[in-house]
């Protein structure tokens, strides 16, 4: 078994690499940055990629340079956790930065269906599961959150339709994993309430001491991913999702 991995260098995406590992899967991770001592403390377990995810045809270089083929090559199963994504922009229409929207839709939509294509196409015979870390913000809009909330319902879109598509050896699931106590929840209590009017709702999560550790929810997304159950729901959600 081979686990690839994006934005494993901060937050829940090092925290996943972090427990696969602690599984002995061997880890692709896919990144802007390196994480040294991520790489240190496994030596030969880890392998990273610097790529941008919201550049399209970076990715999409790489993806057809052959390293994916042959990283995966003579797998039988083979984990794909679509993490990376970003919350901005933040605001409503006339707030948002264009080229903010872009990056939105590259990173968090293009990047996660591109990957789950091409790692279908490059380990043939191989058990293939696929896991995009969704958000509730998918299923319920939110001021402020336009483009968010609909890169993520696109990732539950996708989930169901693959899932309708039946593919042998192939499953995939759209997973909301929870609040987590990460940067990005640090980005949005920063935010202005003008541009982000459901501000005081996650700094009193954070008050309260409801955010999730990262390792925590990890452990569980891992579990969960590799359970018998995993793909039966397309679109689930961490805090319910039958074991």
């Amino acid at each position: 078994m081979k686990a690839i991995v994006t934005g494993h260098t901060k937050g829940l995406g090092m925290a996943l690499a972090a427990d696969l590992l602690a599984r002995d899967i061997p880890v692709l991770g896919l990144a802007r940055t390196f994480s040294n001592e991520m790489a240190a403390r496994v030596p030969g377990l880890l392998q990273q990629i610097a790529l941008d995810l919201a550049d399209t045809h970076a990715l999409s270089g790489w993806l057809n340079g052959g390293d994916l083929r042959r990283y995966l090559a003579g797998e039988t199963s083979v984990l794909l956790i679509n993490n990376a994504g970003t919350v901005q922009p933040v605001g409503g229409l006339a707030d948002q930065d264009l080229a903010a929207v872009g990056n939105a839709v590259a990173l968090n939509v293009a990047a996660p269906m591109m990957l789950s294509a091409a790692v279908v196409a490059a380990s043939p015979g191989a058990e293939k599961r696929i896991l995009h870390v969704s958000s509730g913000a998918g299923r319920s809009a939110y001021p402020g959150w336009s483009v968010y909330c609909a890169s993520k319902a696109a990732l539950d879109q996708h989930a169901r339709a693959v899932a309708l598509d039946a593919l042998p050896g192939v499953r995939i699931c759209s997973l909301a994993p929870g609040v987590i106590d990460t940067a990005m929840q640090e980005e949005i209590r920063a935010t202005p309430a003008e541009r982000f009017p459901m501000r005081e709702r996650f700094v009193e999560l954070q008050r309260a001491g409801e955010l999730s550790p990262p390792e925590m929810t990890a452990r569980a997304v891992i579990e969960y991913m590799l359970g018998t159950r995993f793909g039966i729901e397309p679109v689930d959600d961490l805090r319910t999702a039958t074991p």
